[in-house]
């Protein structure tokens, strides 16, 4: 019985300890901002693409594991069925950015891995996961800075395909 009331007792201080989620985000809603570091070297907002064109974050768990090497592997490959439109697309993660830098490499990604390792941006996009990882999700944004759609269900062996034909439904121009 000491062991339940113990065990009870160290569950009820973790559970006080997480941090608590942000209402879950819906189709119109403002895309939180970010500023982010990519493998690229480069710092990304979503503002800075506000009034210009759409961006598509695609959060990923973990780098190296394997959906996520075979999700990164699909927008590698054929990135240029989303290159069509006038979209920045992105893999997300809580991964390091040295982890990223690796992991884009290995998979010869030509678009940016941004990295949030404070899950501050997981967080506000209501991705994070109890393990401590984000949720295989992809936010649709559009030029106006607001969400357009959210998949959910995310095939990583067509993520490319996939992600092109939700930019061509939700009528993103063509470059």
């Amino acid at each position: 019985m000491k062991a339940l009331v113990l065990s009870m007792f160290v569950a009820a201080i973790g559970f006080t300890a997480l941090p608590r989620a942000a209402a879950e985000l819906k189709v119109g809603d403002p895309a939180p901002d970010f500023t982010l570091k990519a493998s690229d070297g480069k710092t990304y907002r979503v503002s800075d693409f506000k009034g210009k064109q759409a961006v598509v974050l695609a959060w990923f768990p973990k780098a190296f594991t394997s959906g996520c090497t075979i999700e990164c592997k699909s927008l590698a490959e054929h990135g240029d069925l989303i290159k069509k439109y006038k979209a920045q697309y992105f893999m997300i993660s809580v991964d390091p950015l040295d982890q990223n830098i690796k992991f884009a490499e290995s998979q010869h990604a030509d678009f940016p891995l941004l990295s949030d390792p404070s899950k501050d941006t997981a967080n506000a996009y209501g991705v994070m996961g109890m393990m401590g990882y984000a949720s295989r999700w992809t936010f649709y944004i559009g030029a106006d800075g607001k969400i357009t759609a959210i998949d959910k269900n995310v095939k990583p062996a067509t993520s490319a395909e996939d992600m092109a034909a939700k930019l061509k439904e939700l009528g993103i121009p063509t470059r």
